[in-house]
């Protein structure tokens, strides 16, 4: 945009400055001390920041490009060509507010200053510097307030994030040295596009988590983090936190508001999850799908189950590739780990910026970070949840399998009946049964059907302490004919088994020497993971993840009392009006299905839940992994 700056500042402004103080910077003119307040129209309230004069800078032509994104307000760059003053020749930005509620920000900005700037370090190094301001004599006058902040590189996040060559202009920006090295504790230098993403990220979340903790130590929210008010110098290679205009104050209403401090921090660390999420998924950079990303979770889906949402929205054969699911798949999935306490649903679940800094996906292989116990079933579980993904038939998958459920039953959060009355109603997918596999096997089967998603559906009644209905509802497809169609089509069907479950506390006992004839009907499989996941908890490395000293003879498990059975098969056209046709669909549906799904009398007991997985265990032992299911429109 080539504008005549001055004449514009001019007629829409009529600037009257008075003369400024010429030798000290911000920071240095708060601590002099001997600044001379009386003849400052501000007063007080802006008595430790630079006035400004226009004549003090050389305007540019040009609105510098990634420091906007505000209707009412005008941002250039300029140059300060005043030999006297100490940033003489520094380039600055100039943004001139147009209305009162911008000029409220820019005044705010500037009163933050004063709060801040006690630790310089701090200030300089994450939170984008206000040298001053320029206004006319009458502060009441619209449109004549303008302040000066420093220029930290053109581009903000989005920026360079919409860029086609980002990452290795970045990495050239960051120059990636020892330094960096120290920071995030990856020396990882090329190699896969993968390695290379996430060592950046890691710098970048770091950093900006630095920024933002730096104005929660301070009493600040900052209340408006999002990509295009961060911004990466080139000079000291660190994430600058943006104009603090809408920052918020703590105790504004008192030093023992606690529930204040805790919403506004708990809203910082949403804003930061999602630009961690945008930075890893560049899909979400489109607006269409950063609105449903965003509907997912303002329906109150739980935010553990944003894998299976993603998988499902997004592209297979996006443009931008499978490079953010891998990253956030790897070390057993921390990354939805993280992401999971950044957007947790409840404010007050929400990671702080301490803990997610020490956060296993945020740290370098050169640092050895202890995980928390929920890390660890986190783990445990997305590993399970990997293994089915590859739909694999071998006795070793299925023995890791059977290792990992006991495992997890063994660190099993939720014990009691009382935590499984707000955990367990939803929709929930099965994805492994220990004793039978899901689906096709290399048979040829007599009527050719495709198994699709088996959920079972629980909903709790109004009533007090009612049962709990369990809906098993599996959706299947006839191909009809003899060869296989490629494009799979055929008639489609359901399977839909409809009972009631009471709750009781109950245990499992382990198996021993002694009574091992108590056991015969426990598949092998699950014999030896019992046994394998004994041993291993059993390691020092492991012991901090059991509450007692010693393994217990029994499990506490909920048991699961079922009543009355109805089921319903559904059959299109035209097999539903041939019987012997129906019989053998259902007879195959039931064949590639785990029993426990037709006949739920055979769910015994949970052995595991939380948020986004349970385990079930039937009467002959096997187990049945589910993940909650996202409602996706």
């Amino acid at each position: 945009m080539r504008t005549n700056f001055e004449s514009f500042w001019k007629r829409r402004s009529q600037i009257r400055c008075s003369s400024s103080r010429e030798a000290l910077s911000p920071l240095e003119l708060e601590e002099d001390g001997s600044v001379s307040t009386s003849d400052s129209l501000e007063g007080e309230e802006f008595s430790h920041a630079l006035k400004f004069k226009f004549s003090d800078f050389k305007i540019s032509d040009r609105v510098s490009i990634g420091l906007g994104g505000r209707g009412d307000e005008v941002v250039f760059e300029a140059i300060i060509k005043n030999s006297d003053s100490p940033l003489h020749n520094t380039k600055v930005v100039l943004r001139r507010f147009t209305t009162a509620q911008a000029q409220r920000r820019g005044k705010r900005a500037i009163q933050v200053l004063k709060k801040l700037a006690r630790r310089k370090l701090m200030y300089h190094s994450y939170s984008m510097q206000v040298h001053g301001y320029v206004c006319s004599q009458t502060m009441e006058d619209e449109g004549s307030f303008t302040i000066v902040h420093g220029y930290h590189g053109s581009f903000s996040l989005r920026h360079w994030l919409r860029q086609t060559d980002w990452l290795p202009t970045l990495e050239a920006t960051l120059a990636l040295d020892e330094e960096s090295v120290r920071r995030v504790g990856d020396d990882t230098v090329g190699g896969p596009a993968v390695s290379r993403q996430l060592r950046v990220i890691r710098i970048l979340m770091r950093d900006l988590l630095i920024g933002v903790n730096y104005l929660h130590s301070h009493g600040l929210a900052h209340t408006e983090l999002r990509l295009e008010n961060v911004h990466i110098s080139p000079v000291d290679r660190h994430i600058k936190v943006g104009i603090l205009g809408n920052a918020a104050d703590f105790f504004e209403d008192g030093p023992n508001n606690t529930d204040r401090q805790q919403m506004m921090i708990a809203f910082d660390m949403r804003c930061v999850g999602f630009i961690m999420v945008k930075m890893i998924l560049r899909e979400l950079m489109d607006p269409l799908i950063f609105t449903k990303f965003k509907a997912f979770l303002n329906k109150g889906n739980d935010p553990s189950c944003l894998r299976e949402f993603i998988l499902r929205t997004f592209n297979r054969n996006s443009s931008h590739g499978n490079v953010g699911l891998q990253m956030l798949d790897r070390n057993w999935g921390a990354g939805w780990h993280l992401l999971s306490l950044l957007l947790a649903t409840k404010p007050l679940d929400r990671i702080r910026c301490l803990d997610a800094l020490r956060h296993p996906f945020l740290c370098g292989p050169r640092w050895r970070v202890s995980p928390s116990i929920d890390s660890i079933r986190w783990s445990l579980g997305s590993t399970a949840v990997r293994i089915t993904e590859e739909y694999i038939y071998g006795d070793q998958q299925r023995a890791r399998l059977a290792h990992f459920l006991e495992l997890m039953e063994m660190l099993n959060p939720h014990s009691r009946p009382k935590n499984w009355l707000r955990l367990l109603p939803g929709r929930w997918r099965l994805v492994y049964c220990t004793g039978r596999h899901i689906g096709l096997t290399t048979r040829q089967p007599p009527s050719r059907v495709l198994i699709g998603d088996v959920h079972l559906t629980i909903t709790q009644p109004s009533k007090p302490k009612p049962p709990f209905l369990f809906t098993s509802d599996v959706n299947f497809r006839v191909l009809v004919g003899k060869d296989w169609p490629h494009n799979k089509i055929g008639i489609d069907g359901k399977l839909v088994v409809n009972s009631t479950f009471k709750l009781t506390s109950g245990k499992r006992l382990y198996t021993k020497d002694e009574n091992e004839n108590d056991f015969q009907n426990l598949p092998a499989i699950a014999t030896k993971a019992q046994e394998s996941a004994i041993k291993k908890l059993s390691g020092k490395k492991w012991r901090k993840a059991l509450r007692e000293r010693e393994l217990p003879s029994s499990l506490q498990v909920v048991k699961l009392a079922s009543g009355d059975i109805d089921v319903a098969l559904v059959l299109n056209e035209p097999l539903s009006k041939d019987i012997d046709a129906a019989q053998s669909v259902l007879s195959e549906v039931r064949l590639q299905i785990p029993p426990e799904m037709f006949d739920l009398s055979k769910v015994v007991c949970g052995t595991y839940i939380d948020s986004r997985m349970m385990v079930l265990r039937s009467v002959n032992g096997s187990a049945l992994m589910f993940t909650r299911a996202c409602s996706i429109e």
